[in-house]
């Protein structure tokens, strides 16, 4: 499957936020990145801004919330329409019950882990997920530098997923550039979350289409790779 790439509208203008979203048509889906300046030391977006953002996107919704109770909120962002909504390991009281409410209302389930918290809290869980996401940065701010310290974590992961036949998805986000988006598509990512290496130039349909076939490269080379290996 060809990579995805996800814009961050954290890098997009919040004053012209349609006309950000209309130039990033040929994403697979826009990152939404909300924060409640509790579990995260920044504030962003709220449920009737993310609403508003689904009346107007071209393409899907994919909502990250970096916020305290997400048992409480993340239904009601589903219930925007959203494609799908990730919530945090680290916040969340019952993330498998969660999971199941989230696909109840209509929308992907996926569940996120900052670059410290280790894979065994959710190991045993994997099915229950659609989408796994790997936090190459400490969450908050856009703009960090990639962690690459993190690419063991995501190496595991591909591999149970392999091993295990599931199917979720591995989304990678955080300091993924064209310098650093095929060091993770090689460890396994399947999608790609990119803020200012989509928004901060002047074509941004130009750096989507740029960022997935690095990312399609360097995951086809690794499976060459792989198989040199096994012969």
């Amino acid at each position: 499957m060809t990579a995805r790439i996800n814009p961050s509208i954290l890098s997009a203008d919040f004053v012209n936020m349609e006309a950000a979203l209309a130039t990033i048509a040929t994403a697979d889906s826009v990152h939404v990145d909300v924060m409640d300046n509790h579990f995260v030391p920044n504030l962003t977006f709220g449920l009737q801004m993310v609403g508003r953002i689904q009346d107007v996107s071209p393409v899907p919704l994919d909502v990250h919330l970096m916020i305290d109770d997400p048992d409480r909120w993340a239904p009601e962002y589903a219930a925007t329409g959203a494609a799908g909504v990730t919530f945090h390991a680290e916040a969340a009281a019952d993330a498998v019950e969660l999971a199941r409410e989230l696909r109840a209302r209509g929308a992907r389930a996926g569940i996120s882990l900052k670059p410290g918290t280790h894979i065994e809290t959710i190991v045993d869980d994997l099915a229950e997920f659609d989408l796994v996401l790997v936090m190459t940065v400490e969450p908050g701010f856009g703009g960090q530098s990639f962690m690459p310290e993190v690419m063991p974590k995501l190496r595991s992961l591909a591999h149970i997923r392999e091993r295990r036949g599931l199917a979720f998805d591995l989304q990678v986000d955080g300091g993924i550039s064209t310098d650093t988006i095929g060091i993770a598509a090689a460890a396994g990512a399947d999608v790609f979350v990119a803020g200012s290496a989509v928004f901060g130039g002047d074509d941004p349909a130009a750096r989507i289409a740029e960022l997935r076939r690095l990312a399609d490269d360097a995951r086809a080379e690794e499976s060459r790779s792989a198989g040199r290996l096994a012969e």
